[in-house]
């Protein structure tokens, strides 16, 4: 997480960011791809993210395709980090708020099911997003912070805060998700 500390040092912010994101991608499998029913099953969502953040299952195909990896997983909390490229460019020359929206959906959703006990999975029913500054590739790396704020039997709710290493935010979402039984 972000703390004023890391506002007043951008640079050994951005290093140790880079330093976690490079031992995290080197545990993960080379190829990007999906969980088989055999890989999560009896495992709760913290215990999937901890098997993916191991290498034991493979990181999904669309963080390689808009450059971002889960760098930080616990109960109620997730942490995804991302480095916003000219790919991911709007007609306007800034990061389009499409990522954004991926970044932090991922994040939330991820803190969401890591409080989720094995058999249960959720969806995102909304998600409300707040671009409040823009975001070129001259900022070199941004982290999704996501937190639970509430976990019922169906309904589950949480916030999200996107940042860069100098302290300054992005964007700040909040998402509802329905929880339910997964199915195989």
């Amino acid at each position: 997480m972000t703390t004023p500390t890391d506002a007043m040092n951008p640079e050994e912010t951005l290093a140790r960011w880079r330093a976690e994101e490079a031992a995290v991608r080197a545990r993960l499998q080379t190829a990007p791809g999906v969980a088989s029913p055999a890989q999560v099953a009896g495992r709760s969502g913290l215990q999937i993210f901890q098997a993916l953040l191991a290498g034991e299952i493979p990181p999904p195909p669309m963080a390689v395709t808009l450059d971002f990896t889960l760098v930080r997983i616990e109960l109620g909390f997730a942490v995804f980090q991302g480095q916003p490229g000219f790919s991911h460019y709007n007609p306007m020359g800034t990061v389009h708020g499409g990522w954004f929206a991926t970044m932090l959906d991922s994040a939330m959703g991820c803190a969401v099911h890591s409080t989720l006990p094995a058999g249960k999975a959720y969806t995102t029913l909304e998600l409300k997003l707040n671009l409040v500054r823009a975001l070129t590739d001259a900022v070199p790396l941004v982290r999704a912070e996501g937190r639970l704020v509430h976990s019922g039997r169906q309904v589950a709710t949480a916030e999200g805060r996107l940042v860069g290493p100098d302290g300054k935010l992005y964007a700040h979402a909040s998402t509802t998700c329905l929880v339910f039984d997964q199915t195989s």
